[in-house]
Order: structure tokens, then C-alpha cells, then sequence
């Protein structure tokens, strides 16, 4: 008996040993009391943890993760920014640019649908025409279009590739549609909100939901016809890896689609920089970046998720840059638009 409480003891002191030299323990369920808890007693954390995604099971949440490994590799040329001499400021925030394009401030909801590779791909869209054409042009690229037309883009609610959707706005274009109930643009977003955390307005998020059929012609009411509709990219590409190499991707053309890989903690975030503490790995999310700073001495990224304003800090989360930290860095898409 005493032989085993020392074994017990030595493991004890073992697990905690690890943890100090960085060890992250993958034994925490998603959303658990447990894994809010562990993040929130870390000293050396940036962030902070508390609930969210009430009621949900872990086979749902891992739906929302809708980035898949491309059968085909890697689809697009790589762009890289020459940054010699060019004074790269200490923190950017997109919103405050370009004040006068509306959908960079904006937190769409993907809904029960792992539709995120399609919404971090239409969101940096629209905010690129609006920006393109000086706000002169101020709408919504259509995810409900993306999500439902694109064919080689994956397998719509099941998860899809990112690459694949600038590579066909750039082929085939898209059109215009707002978000779910808005009634805007010729598609909008046929899949209800609902709430991405604490109980609130919209309802318990549910199975993931079909794919919404390909239906190439608008919405009753609308004054354009499918095909008038069309936007178009001029180019599309991966943008190099590199800090300095995105951060003046954003500054020149606006934000940018990016994928990291979901670990158990982070569905958990509420405020601060994320940075991985605990659980393994759910799957690929696609966001959009939109800026980056400092905040007490640790560097992020501002992102824009697209689970609601209940979800996070008002639906925004910020993550450690300069690391790849998650695989942030190495999956940036983005492409030229047509105004």
C-alpha cells in the first residue's frame, strides 16, 4: 500500500513537472468545467476561458470544424511581399482603415454547418470590393453560393478547402447575399443562427444541418438575375507564412482567409491571446484576420470568427503571432478583386 501511494505521489509531481516545462496534457474534454478551469488557474496564461457552446455535444462542435485536407495538395501560387525598407506599424486594425466599408466590422454565424472555409473565404471578399472600389461598392459576397455551387470545393456542410474557394470566385465568380433573415443581395444565408455559447436569442445549436441545394437564380424580389450578379476575383493565392509577408498582404489589400487547427481549449475562449494550454485536437477553422497588436507584451492577430457575437469577445478572438502558433501562419488565402 505504501509502494503504491509513492507511485501515486511521484506521478503527481511528474505530470506537474511537465506541465512547467510546457507540457500540454490532451486528457481535457472540450467545454468541460475542467478544461475552463485548468486554462483559468495557469499563471503564465494570456487568455482567459468561461463558457460557451451550452449543451453541445463534441461530435458537433467537431462538425464546426470544416477545413479538410485537399485531396489534390496545394491549389495556389504562393505571394510573397518584398518588405525591405517598409516600416511595418505595431498594431493595425482593419476597421478603423477602412471605417466606411461596414463588413469588415461584421460577425457573421456559419450556423450547424461546418461552412467556416466558405465564410473566412466571403468575408475577406466583400471587405476587398468595398475597399477595391473605395466603398463605392458595399455588400456581401454570397456563402450561401460558395457553400452550395462550388463542387470542387469540398463537401459543403462536411468541411471544405479554402484554396479551393478563391480559386473559384476567380473561375466561376460569385454572387451577392447577406446574412441568414436579412433578405439582402440575390443568395442570402439559408441556415439559422443559433447560439454559439451561454443560452441567448437564437436557440441551442443542433446537429450539422445538409448542405443548402445549388439554386442558380435569386430570391423572389431581387432586381438582378443570377448571372448579373456575378463578382469575380482578378487572381487568387496562398500568401507566404511570414509575419511581415501577411501583416503587408492585409495593409495593401484588406483581411485575409486564414486555417489553424482547433484544439479542446479554445472553443472555451472569452478574452485575452489564445495560446493552446490544454486538450487535443478537433479539427481545421477557417476565420478571417483582420489586424494584429499587442497586449501585455504578448503579439496576436485580431480574427473574426464566424459563430455570432455571443461567442468569444463579441465575436472576436485574438491568437500569439510569430509562432505559427496552431498553424495560423501557414495557411493564409487571399485574392485580387474585380470592381
Amino acid at each position: 500500500m505504501k509502494m503504491l501511494v509513492l507511485l501515486l505521489a511521484c506521478a503527481v509531481v511528474a505530470h506537474g513537472a511537465l506541465i512547467k516545462k510546457g507540457y500540454i496534457p490532451t486528457e481535457f474534454q472540450p467545454l468541460s468545467q475542467e478544461v475552463i478551469d485548468f486554462v483559468n488557474s495557469q499563471k503564465d496564461s494570456t487568455w482567459k476561458a468561461g463558457r460557451n457552446f451550452e449543451g453541445v455535444s463534441v461530435h458537433y462542435l467537431k462538425g464546426l470544424m470544416g477545413v479538410i485536407e485537399d485531396p489534390n495538395g496545394p491549389r495556389l501560387t504562393v505571394k510573397k511581399h518584398s518588405v525591405e525598407g517598409i516600416q511595418i506599424p505595431a498594431s493595425f486594425d482593419s476597421r478603423l482603415v477602412w471605417p466606411h466599408c461596414p463588413s469588415i466590422k461584421e460577425i457573421r454565424d456559419q450556423g450547424s454547418c461546418g461552412s467556416c472555409w466558405a465564410f473566412g473565404a466571403v468575408e475577406a471578399m466583400s471587405d476587398r470590393i468595398c475597399i477595391t472600389s473605395h466603398a463605392t461598392e458595399n455588400f456581401h459576397i454570397s456563402a450561401e453560393d460558395l457553400l452550395s455551387c462550388c463542387d470542387g470545393c469540398g463537401m459543403g456542410c462536411n468541411g471544405g478547402f479554402p484554396e479551393a474557394a478563391w480559386e473559384f470566385f476567380e473561375e466561376r465568380g460569385l454572387v451577392t447575399g447577406g446574412q441568414y433573415g436579412t433578405k439582402q443581395g440575390c443568395r442570402p444565408y439559408s441556415i439559422p443562427h443559433c447560439d454559439h455559447h451561454v443560452k441567448g436569442k437564437y436557440g441551442p445549436c443542433k446537429g450539422i444541418l445538409p448542405t443548402p441545394k445549388c439554386v442558380k437564380k435569386c430570391e423572389a424580389g431581387y432586381n438582378k438575375t443570377y448571372v448579373s450578379d456575378k463578382h469575380y476575383g482578378v487572381s487568387a493565392y496562398a500568401v507566404e507564412g511570414i509575419v511581415e509577408n501577411i501583416q503587408m498582404e492585409i495593409m495593401k489589400h484588406g483581411p485575409v482567409e486564414a486555417a489553424f487547427t482547433v484544439y479542446a481549449d479554445f472553443p472555451s475562449y472569452k478574452s485575452g491571446v489564445y495560446q493552446h494550454k490544454a486538450g487535443a485536437a478537433l479539427g481545421g477553422h477557417a476565420i478571417k484576420i483582420l489586424g494584429w497588436g499587442t497586449e501585455n507584451g504578448t503579439p496576436y492577430w485580431l480574427v473574426a470568427n464566424s459563430w455570432n457575437y455571443g461567442w468569444g469577445d463579441k465575436g472576436y478572438f485574438k491568437i500569439l503571432h510569430g509562432s505559427d502558433h496552431c498553424g495560423i501562419e501557414s495557411g493564409v488565402v487571399a485574392g485580387h478583386v474585380k470592381v
